[in-house]
Formats: structure tokens, sequence, C-alpha cells
């Protein structure tokens, strides 16, 4: 019986394979944006078995096997052992052809744990056991994982309030892979919820040593919070938005809506948006005085089912793409920065695919010969984290902007076993170039420079980029 992932997986001509085998497969791994939990690298976690690995945290997983018809309980729920959703996971699999997930499954089992086996009901059992098995062995701990894959660098996801300890005890015992902090300041904006908001700025002021009574205060608190995540490590800062903010304000407007939400009072839209695009270019600043990349993940509608939502909470399944209109306000919001030469290096990654073209077009609006691809066009992410979605964001940031500059895959997973979408990225690249070598739209000559342009993109790319 063939092998479904085979060593040629996806690789459909002889320059494609030989792009891959040659030059991206043995390139070593740069997870610059991921919600890993930094505890469970610092406490070098086991997982007892394979369903806990796979599926807890996992709302791609339970999205699936929702509409495959299985009960919540098998997804979420507590009173269901581990090996009762995997069953169920197993369950859905076959029913998942066509959807990244089959090919991301069968990827994980080959690469992580050497199994070729298909899963389904008939085989669940069997590789169950078996790469429970292997889990229990420290070459599959955490950090072991993070060795298998030839993990470098990991950046992961963090919060201004939080105190970094599982960073700081990493940086002090000298791990070989650098773990570092993200700025995430997405809580500092949420102003939608007076009572949320007070609570939480609450805790800022507990953590910075700073009182804040004013916006002004704000400000100082989280740049606290920033020359800390600094002093740990900190490269990135990242930011989950519906759009792009970029109103107009004063200041006078700003110290007045922050007084009106501190005092419990709740904001109008407009008042809302004006406070956001002030904390956006905030934050901007910042990050470009420290030499930062700042990363923005636009367009999401989340948490779109109020009955689930009220009885899971967020990020367990019930988000979708959505369709705002960005271009106009992303513009203004970069040239604002760009007009006093204050723009930091920025990664763009959009939900909504009809966004390619502009996000590929926008980003060369910025590019100043400073830096080498200064304004990236991010990877597919989320609901385009797969095949079509990879190939059309490659083939947008082909056709309007330069490729050979692309800072490569990241998972953005909060999983140890999604390293393979690293290699799953770079079969789709050495296929997209290959196949244009065999149909005479790249020259075969140039074959040399074609492995170094895909090297680069798998990984030197982003190790110059980040500095790291």
């Amino acid at each position: 019986m063939k092998i479904f992932i085979h060593e040629d997986f996806l690789l459909q001509t002889d320059a494609a394979r030989e792009l891959y085998h040659d030059h991206a497969k043995k390139q070593p791994i740069i997870d610059y944006h991921c919600h890993l939990d930094p505890g469970y690298i610092a406490n070098d976690h086991r997982f007892d078995n394979l369903g806990q690995l796979w599926l807890e945290g996992d709302h791609y997983k339970w999205r699936a096997m929702r509409t495959n018809g299985i009960d919540e309980k098998y997804c979420t729920g507590k009173e269901s052992s581990d090996w009762e959703k995997f069953e169920k996971w197993a369950e859905t699999v076959p029913y998942t052809m066509r959807n990244p997930l089959y090919h991301w499954t069968h990827l994980e089992l080959k690469s992580g744990f050497g199994v070729d086996k298909l899963l389904n009901p008939g085989t669940a059992r069997e590789i169950y056991e078996q790469c429970t098995g292997m889990l229990r062995t420290p070459e599959y701990s955490a950090r072991g994982l993070m060795k298998k894959f030839d993990v470098r660098v990991v950046c992961t996801t963090d919060e201004p309030a939080d105190n970094l300890e599982h960073h700081l005890s990493l940086k002090n015992e000298g791990f070989g892979i650098k773990v570092l902090p993200t700025w995430r300041p997405d809580k500092a904006m949420a102003v939608e919820n007076a009572a949320v908001y007070r609570a939480y700025l609450e805790k800022l002021s507990e953590v910075s040593g700073v009182r804040i009574t004013r916006f002004s205060d704000l400000i100082e608190a989280l740049r606290n919070r920033h020359d800390f995540f600094a002093s740990v490590g900190c490269r990135l800062s990242d930011h989950g938005i519906e759009a792009f903010y970029a109103e107009e304000y004063t200041q006078t407007a700003i110290e007045q809506i922050f007084d009106k939400v501190y005092g419990g009072r709740e904001l109008t839209r407009e008042e809302v948006l004006k406070f956001k695009s002030a904390m956006l270019y905030e934050g901007a600043l910042m990050d470009w005085e420290k030499g930062w990349t700042q990363q923005f993940h636009y367009g999401a509608i989340r948490n779109n089912n109020t009955r689930l939502f009220n009885k899971l909470g967020p990020d367990t399944g019930f988000d979708s793409i959505g369709d705002f209109t960005v271009a106009k306000a992303m513009s203004r919001f970069f040239d604002q920065l760009d007009r006093d030469n204050r723009l930091a290096k920025t990664i763009i990654y959009n939900l909504n695919p009809r966004d390619n073209d502009m996000i590929a077009t926008m980003i060369g609006n910025f590019q100043d010969g400073s830096v080498a691809g200064k304004i990236q066009f991010g990877s597919g992410w989320w609901f385009l984290d797969q095949k079509t979605g990879m190939e059309a964001q490659l083939n947008s940031l082909s056709n309007l902007g330069l490729l050979s500059r692309f800072v490569g895959m990241l998972t953005d997973s909060r999983s140890f076993i999604s390293y393979p979408r690293h290699e799953y990225f770079r079969r789709i690249l050495c296929n997209l170039i290959g196949n244009d070598v065999e149909q005479g739209l790249l020259p075969s000559s140039e074959m040399a420079f074609l492995g170094e342009v895909v090297e680069n993109i798998s990984y030197n790319n982003a190790k110059h980029f980040f500095n790291f």
C-alpha cells in the first residue's frame, strides 16, 4: 500500500523535489509567533497521552468535531477522558478530507512519531498507544519536541501585565533554545466594557508601579512594562485587531475619553475608535524607539455564538472571517508614523483573502530601503493557514512585491506538535517555485540561486530581520 505522507509529499516536479530536499528540509525553525505556554517549556512538561497533546485547546479540531456531529463533551468537556476525546477525533478525521486538518494530522503523525498509517476508528487505538508510549520518553517532553524539530527561537504571546517568570527562568538557566516574549497589549486597548477595563488598569498599575488615574499615567505604565519586556529579550509586538484604527483626535479628547471610561461610563463607538487609534499610535512609537517589529493580525469576527461563548468562553472555535474595509485606515496609520520617520519594521496578517493584493501593494508604499523587506505581508493566518491560502498569499506577494525577502512561516499554535506546519509551508513553497521552473517561467539555470531563496525564506530572512 502506498504511504500517504511520503518523502515527496506535495512535491510534483523534479525541481520542487530538489529545492525541498537539498535546501528547505535542512533549515532549522524560527517560530516567531505562537501561543505556547512558556511554563510548559520552563518545567519541561510531559504529556500524558496523544489525546492531551493533540486536543487540549485545539479549537480547529473542536470545530471539525462539532460539524461532524460530535457532542461537546468530547471537545471541551471535563467529564470525558483523553482517550474518549481522541476516539471521537479519530472518528472525525476521515471526514476532514480536503480540510487542512487532514494534511496536518497525518504530517504530524509522520514527522513527529514516524507513523505511516491513516488515522481512523480502525487504527485509533494502535496509534494512540504507540504515540503515548513515545510521549513518556524524555525525547518527547515539551523541550524534547522543540529539539526534535530543530527549533532555534520561539516567540510566545504575552500580556503587558505578565511577570514573564518562565521566560526569566529560561533565560537565567541558559536554555539552548531562545524563548522570547512578545508584547500583546490588546487588553490595554479594550475599552468597550468600562468595568472590565478599570479592573485591568488596576492590575497594570500594580505590576508597573505607576498609579494610573490619567491617560498619561497609562502610557507611562505601558512604557515601564515595555522596557521590562525588552530586558527579557522581547523583539516583537503583536496586535489582534478587527481593523486598523486611524481616527483623527486631539490629546485633550483622548484624556477626556480616558477619564470617562476610568470613571465607569461606557464610551460611544466614536470614542472607542479614537481611543484605539491613540493607543495603536503610542504603541507603534514605543516599538520604533526600541527597533522592534510590530505585527498586526486583523480581520476576525470573534465569539459569534453568544450561547456557546457564555458557556465555554473565548478561543473555543466560534470565530470567523470578517469583511472589514481597512485600506484607507491602514494607509493613514502607517503614513502618520512614516511622516516623522518613526515607522517600525512591520508584519501585516489578513484573515480575509480578498485583501491579499491590497496588502501586497500597501507594503510597497512604505518600504524605504533601510531594511530589506521592512514592511512584510505575513504568512497565511488562521483560516488561511492551508494549502490554497498559503499559495494565494505567496502568489500575491510574488506578483506585487519581493517573495525573496519574505520572513516565512510560523505556527501561530498552542501545540508543541505543530512544528510540521513549517514543513508543510516549505513543501508548498518549493512546489510553487519548482512548478514555475518546470514550466519555463523561471530559469532552470538559476536553481542554485532559487535554492538560496528557499533557504532564506525558510530560515535566514527571519534570523536577520528580527536580529536573532
